[in-house]
């Protein structure tokens, strides 16, 4: 598996088939036919990724005065069924951004304090991990802990399919994490760790006394609306999934099953680039966590461009930032922008080519990170050139 990289897994092999997905406008919002169409450079630069081999890409972006969505590609390359702008997919690290908002919410009940060590809160925290010191609520969220990355000690066997076939719990990534050394001169620095969100679930899970995956369902999912979201395993014959794919050894691997992930709060949740804007929307509008929460959730405590759950980019139109998700698999790459006000939502999904995991070719963590790169940077400019200029 890859590391520190929020790349849990995955990627794709190569169709160039682009299908036309939906597209939501209004007539009184339509561009003049002499106007620049301020959505023609995105759709360039997807029908790019096809070009390049993606098996599909996805993308929705919301408006004041209007929304449009479209689907390229094929939802796999078995039935090479044209994929469509409700696809599911698995979202990687926006997950993050979610399960922060069950987190706040913990502090909102008065249950934790941000600032309030988990050493002795967390079931075998200590134990597992040996934290050089006390370890606040915050530093989990802003990955500003120290805390070893799961990822670097999970196994690196080229074969990466007996890694995959069994679930990590949040407990046994704690125990992984724990093999690697905890330094007292990391804590305090941004180093994206999985497992700060692993030990955040199970913060959660000791504080409501249920499970985590019920906690998200009930404050995250229900009310806000994301009807095609879940923490639940897949089932990869079921219609209306985007398939990802990696080759091993120059052969196909369909990994759209995705029990290593189940009930992960880190990487595990799988919903649509709907339901993505509907929860960016929500929490952004207030209808998720109190203003206080919130703009708790926008700081970042350190000198990285991230706060609690949220990356954050410079808005085109605004002296405040847009906030992101982002998430990263071998075969998927996943990215979410909201403006400060939430007035603007754009979320992307691609579904990358077939290559090799890094395991086998340490070069293709560079073409998928470009990948990530370039939805971030595509979806911004788009809605640059949408958004009303701050007077």
């Amino acid at each position: 598996m890859s590391t520190k990289r929020h790349v849990w897994r995955r990627a794709a092999l190569a169709v160039v088939l682009a299908v036309t997905g939906c597209t939501y406008t209004t007539d009184d919002t339509a561009p003049p036919p002499t106007a620049p169409d301020p959505l023609a450079p995105l759709q360039k630069q997807v029908q790019l990724f096809m070009d390049q081999g993606a098996v599909a890409a996805v993308v929705q972006i919301r408006w004041p005065e209007g929304e449009w969505s479209k689907a390229y590609g094929v939802r796999d390359l078995e039935s090479m069924t044209p994929a469509q702008p409700t696809d599911k997919v698995g979202i990687a690290s926006v997950t993050k951004t979610m399960t922060a908002v069950t987190v706040l919410k913990l502090v909102e009940d008065h249950l934790i304090g941000l600032d309030d060590p988990v050493n002795d809160v967390i079931p075998g925290f200590k134990a597992a991990l040996k934290p050089p010191g006390p370890i606040t609520v915050r530093q989990l969220l802003s990955h500003t802990s120290g805390m070893p990355d799961v990822n670097d000690a999970l196994p690196r066997d080229v074969d990466f399919r007996p890694v995959l076939s069994r679930t990590l719990t949040m407990e046994r990534g704690l125990q992984l994490a724990g093999t690697i050394p905890w330094t007292a001169y990391s804590v305090g620095s941004f180093a994206y760790s999985n497992t700060n969100y692993l030990a955040l679930g199970l913060l959660v899970q000791a504080l409501r006394h249920k499970p985590f995956v019920e906690v998200m369902r009930e404050q995250v999912f229900e009310p806000l609306g994301l009807k095609n979201t879940s923490l639940d395993r897949i089932d990869p014959r079921e219609a209306g999934l985007l398939h990802g794919y990696v080759t091993l050894r120059g052969e196909r691997v369909d990994t759209t099953d995705n029990i290593f992930f189940v009930g992960n709060p880190a990487a595990g949740a799988v919903s649509t680039v709907e339901d993505v804007n509907l929860f960016m929307a929500g929490l952004f509008e207030g209808r998720a966590l109190s203003a206080a929460s919130l703009r708790e959730m926008k700081t970042s405590p350190g000198f990285a461009p991230y706060g609690l759950g949220l990356w954050e980019h410079a808005d085109g139109c605004s002296i405040e930032s847009r906030h992101e998700g982002r998430g990263s698999f071998w075969d998927y790459q996943t990215v979410a922008v909201i403006s400060g006000d939430g007035r603007y939502q754009a979320a992307m999904t691609v579904t990358m080519p077939p290559l090799p995991t890094e395991l086998e070719d340490e070069s293709t963590q560079n073409k998928r990170e470009l990948v990530n790169g370039q939805i971030e940077s595509t979806l911004n400019e788009t809605l640059d050139r949408l958004c009303e200029p701050a007077g």
